[in-house]
C-alpha cells in the first residue's frame, strides 16, 4: 500500500515523472523553491499527522508579480499531480486543499507536498510527515567478547514500522550510582544494535535500555540488567579437523582448538558439534562434548560426505554462576567416511549359523550395548577403548570361525571365499 497517498480520488492521478527540485524540498527544508519563490505560502507548513487523518492546506499568492491569482494553480504530492476535485477557490489570492484517510509517508524525510503555478513552475512547497509514534522496543540481548566491550541489539516494536524517521538510543548506567551514558557505535551487526567499545567495569551490574523518538512521541524499553561476567562468548572454535578413524566406516573423527581470545582468563568452556549429510539440511547436534577439545561421531553411514561444525560456550569466568554465550557456529568442515567392503542385500553373504555366538545371549547384549553407544557421539577416552577392544574382538572372533570354517561359507567370482564378518550395529 502507496504511503503518503490521499483518498481513492486521489490515488486515481496517474504519476509523472519525478522532478528533481520536489525531492530536494524535505531534505533541504526549504518551505519554498523555484522560480515563484517568495510569491505564494503553503499552510499548515511541514505538518505532522496521524496515519488516517485527514490534511486541510491552502496556497495563497502574495500578488507578486501585480495581478497574480490563484486561478490556474495545481497541487503535486510527491511527485503525483492530485485531481482538481480535490482543490477550490476559497478567494482570489487562495487555494484550498483537502486530503482524506492518509497513509503513512512514501519516505522518512517526509512528502513533498507543492503548490505550482498555472505554466508547472513552483510557487511553495511543504513537507508532510505521516506516521505512527515509535512502539515500546523489546527483546534486548547483549554480550561481550572480550570482557571490556558490550554488543546489544533489539526488536524495534510490535509493528516496526512508524513511516516516519525513529532514532533509537541505547543508554546504559552502572545500576546503583552511575549516571546516563548514551551508546554511539550504531548498526555494528544489523540495523537495530549498538557497540560500546570500551570503559565497561567488572562485578557490577548494569541497567540497560533502549528509547525511541519521532516526530509523533516516544517510547522506552524495560531496563535489562546484566553483569558483563555474565553474558561472555567468543569467536567459534578455529582449526577444526575433521578425519576418519582409520577403516571404520561408521566414525569420523573431530578435533579442534580452543578460541583464544580468552586465553588470560580464567573460565571453563563447553563445547557442542553439529553434523549432516551432504544433501541435507537437517543438523544432528551433540550436546555431550563437556570441555574436552576433540570428539569421534560414531553411527555413521559408510562412504558418505559429512559436513561438521563445532561452536563454544564460556562459563564460570572469574566465578560466575551463570552459563556463558554460545559462539557463533564454525564454518562447515567436510570430510567422507570410508565405503563399506561388506556386501549388501544379495550380495551373497552367508546367514549365520543357529547356535552361534551371534544368536546368543552375550552376542544380543553386546549387539544393545553397541546399539547404544553408536546412536550417540561418544567421546570418552574409557568409551573410545571399550569400542576399539570389543571391534577387535569380534573381528578376531570371526576371522577364527571362518579358518575352520569347511562348509557354508559364500564363493565369490573369482573362487575364493568370503570374509564374514559382524553385522553392523
Amino acid at each position: 500500500m502507496p504511503a503518503g497517498r490521499p483518498g481513492p480520488a486521489a490515488q486515481s492521478a496517474r504519476r509523472p515523472p519525478p522532478l528533481l527540485p520536489l525531492l530536494l524540498l524535505c531534505v533541504l527544508g526549504a518551505p519554498q523553491a523555484g522560480s515563484g519563490a517568495d510569491t505564494a505560502v503553503i499552510s499548515p507548513q511541514d505538518p505532522t499527522l496521524l496515519i488516517g487523518s485527514s490534511l486541510q492546506a491552502t496556497c495563497s499568492v502574495h500578488g507578486d508579480p501585480p495581478g497574480a491569482t490563484a486561478e490556474g494553480l495545481y497541487w503535486t504530492l510527491n511527485g503525483h499531480r492530485l485531481p482538481p476535485e480535490l482543490s477550490r477557490m476559497l478567494n482570489a489570492s487562495t487555494l484550498a486543499l483537502a486530503l482524506a484517510n492518509l497513509n503513512g509517508s512514501r519516505q522518512q524525510s517526509g512528502d513533498n507536498l507543492v503548490c505550482h503555478a498555472r505554466d508547472g513552475s513552483i510557487l511553495a512547497g511543504s513537507c508532510l510527515y505521516v506516521g505512527l509514534p515509535p512502539e515500546k522496543p523489546f527483546n534486548i540481548s547483549c554480550w561481550s567478547k572480550n570482557m571490556k566491550d558490550l554488543t546489544c541489539r533489539w526488536t524495534p516494536g510490535a509493528h516496526g514500522e512508524t513511516f516516519l524517521h525513529t532514532n533509537y538510543s541505547l543508554k546504559y548506567k552502572l545500576r546503583w550510582y552511575g549516571q546516563d551514558n548514551t551508546c554511539e557505535e550504531y548498526h555494528t551487526v544489523g540495523p537495530h544494535s549498538c557497540h560500546i567499545p570500551k570503559d565497561l567495569a567488572l562485578f557490577t551490574p548494569y541497567e540497560i535500555w533502549v528509547e525511541a523518538t519521532n516526530r509523533l512521541g516516544s517510547a522506552r524499553s524495560d531496563v535489562l540488567t546484566l553483569d558483563i561476567l555474565d553474558v561472555v562468548t567468543t569467536d567459534p572454535p578455529p582449526e577444526v579437523h575433521v578425519s576418519r578413524v582409520g577403516g571404520l566406516e561408521d566414525q569420523l573423527s573431530v578435533r579442534w582448538v580452543s578460541p583464544p581470545a580468552l586465553k588470560d582468563f580464567l573460565f571453563q568452556a563447553k563445547y557442542q558439534i553439529r553434523y549432516r549429510v551432504e544433501d541435507s539440511v537437517d543438523w544432528k547436534v551433540v550436546d555431550d562434548v563437556s570441555n574436552q577439545t576433540s570428539c569421534r561421531l560414531a553411527g555413521l553411514k559408510p562412504g558418505t560426505v559429512y559436513f561438521v561444525q563445532v561452536r563454544c560456550n564460556p562459563f564460570g569466568i572469574y566465578g560466575s554462576k551463570k552459563a556463558g554465550i554460545w559462539s557463533e557456529w564454525s564454518h562447515p568442515t567436510a570430510a567422507s567416511t570410508p565405503r563399506s567392503e561388506r556386501p549388501g542385500p544379495g550380495g551373497g553373504a552367508c546367514e549365520p549359523r543357529g547356535g552361534e555366538p551371534s544368536s546368543g545371549p552375550v552376542r544380543r547384549e553386546l549387539k544393545q550395548f553397541l546399539g547404544w553407544l553408536k546412536k550417540h557421539a561418544y567421546c570418552s577416552n574409557l568409551s573410545f577403548r571399550l569400542y576399539d577392544q570389543w571391534r577387535a574382538w569380534m573381528q578376531k572372533s570371526h576371522k577364527t570361525r571362518n579358518q575352520h570354517r569347511t562348509r557354508g561359507s559364500c564363493p565369490r567370482a573369482d573362487g575364493a571365499r568370503r570374509e564374514v564378518l559382524p553385522d553392523k550395529l
